[in-house]
Parts: structure tokens; sequence; C-alpha cells
């Protein structure tokens, strides 16, 4: 049978580039999103007998309950979580509202804990299974981010907690940390901050949602056996720190 993967925020960007890579590497998805539009869309891209949409908010409890029983359900098993759903509501400390932190926090870490948590359970019992966090190298800290940076640094600690609990039933969980990648989020940024973005990077260059997609590939795959509670920075060298050069 083929592997069964979980991915979150899968309707766009990075998400929707490892929906296609695992779909190539012989995966079912179960793409999980509350963009119902892309969502769909997503599917007919894929093949309806490769993937199903559904509409989960992994902030919320029940909706994750919800999820998995849908996927036991229908295919008795999950191999694979790829935890990439997240929201950005940046401001200044003391400019933002609390609720923007609440939410931002909620979604990020609570709803990346609350669906490892539902898959933790499964993957114990089935002593097998890969889970991958998308963090950021935002966790690194950026102004104007301190709830982002805030719930991907916890993302970071939440992997390594769950590599150290999860190793022995044969589960391996890691994290990804992606500096700036062509999404529509950055794309849609002003052409002359963007440009700013990429000329402080290492490379001057922009990553694409693909390298994430083939990080993640690597990680859930078979060769990869001895890698667990590693956090693996792609953004073009951007987290060695300050490029000052001209």
């Amino acid at each position: 049978m083929d592997k069964i993967a979980i991915i979150t925020g899968a309707a766009n960007g990075i998400g929707k580039a490892i929906s296609h890579r695992l779909i190539d590497d012989g995966c079912y998805i179960f793409a999980v999103d509350i963009d119902d539009v892309n969502g769909r869309s997503l599917i007919i891209e894929l093949g309806e007998n490769n993937a199903e949409y559904t509409h989960c908010n992994i902030a919320i409890e029940n909706d994750v309950d919800t999820l998995f029983q849908l996927v036991i359900s229908k295919k008795g098993k999950v191999d694979v979580l790829i935890n990439n759903a997240g929201i950005i509501k940046d401001n200044m400390i003391h400019k933002m509202p609390a609720e923007d932190f609440d939410s931002v926090i909620n979604t990020n870490l609570r709803g990346t804990w609350l669906m490892c948590k539902a898959a933790a359970k499964l993957m114990k019992e089935q002593k097998s299974g890969r889970i991958v966090n998308i963090s950021s190298r935002a966790w690194l800290g950026n102004p104007g981010q301190s709830n982002y940076s805030a719930s991907k640094a916890g993302i970071i600690g939440l992997t390594r907690v769950l590599a150290l609990e999860l190793g022995k039933f044969n589960i391996l969980v890691n994290a990804i940390a992606p500096g700036l990648i062509g999404t529509p989020l950055t794309q849609s940024l002003p052409s002359d901050v963007l440009e700013k973005l990429i000329q402080a990077q290492p490379t001057k260059t922009m990553g694409k949602p693909e390298d994430i997609a083939n990080a993640v590939s690597f990680l859930v795959s078979e060769k990869t056996q001895f890698i667990t509670g590693q956090t693996i920075y792609i953004d073009g060298g951007k987290s060695i720190g300050a490029n000052l050069s001209s």
C-alpha cells in the first residue's frame, strides 16, 4: 500500500509543492487547509486517485480529531505528517494587539502540537512514522515578528522533544527552517522591499517552494533512518548571519 501522508497548509505555496512532490514519490495525500477553493483545485491537479482535500482548522482540537478519524476510516494508517500550515500577523510589539499574538501562536504552534499529538498516538501503535515540521529561519528573530518568531521557535523545541519521546517507536521527527521562498505571500511584497530581502541573502537569490519539497521528500524517504530531532535550514545561507559584503 502507498504511504499515507497528511499535509497541512497544502493549498498554496510550500504546501502545494510538497503535495506534488510526495505524489511523485508514491504517497497518497490528504491535503489539509481552510482555503477550500485552492484546496479543491489542488486535488484536480494531483488527481482524485492520488489525493483528497479536507477542510480543517488545525488550531481547533475537534477539527484535528475529526481529520484523523477520517484518515483512519479511509486508509487505516498515517505514515507521514507534514506540518506546514501557518499564518503571519506582523507588527512591532508595542503596536501588536494581544489577539494577533494569540492567533499566530494558536495556529502555528498549538495547531502543530495538536497534529503531532494525534499522529503520535497512531504512529506509536504502528511503530513507524515520519513527522516534518515546517519552522522558519525567523525563529532566530526578526523585527516585527515577536509572535511569528516565537511560534516558529516553539516548533523547533517541539521537534526536539518529540524526537526524544518517539525515537524508540521508529518515529523520526525533524524540522525544516525555510528562508526567503518565492511564494504568493513574498511575491506580493512591494518590488523594492523584495529586492532588499533578496540582496540580504548570501546567494543573492530567493528559494523556490520545490527546494523545501525536495528536503521533505528526503526526510520522509526510506533513505533516512538515522536523522531525527534536526533542523535543516533552506535559506540561501541567511541563517549564518548578516551578509554585509558588497
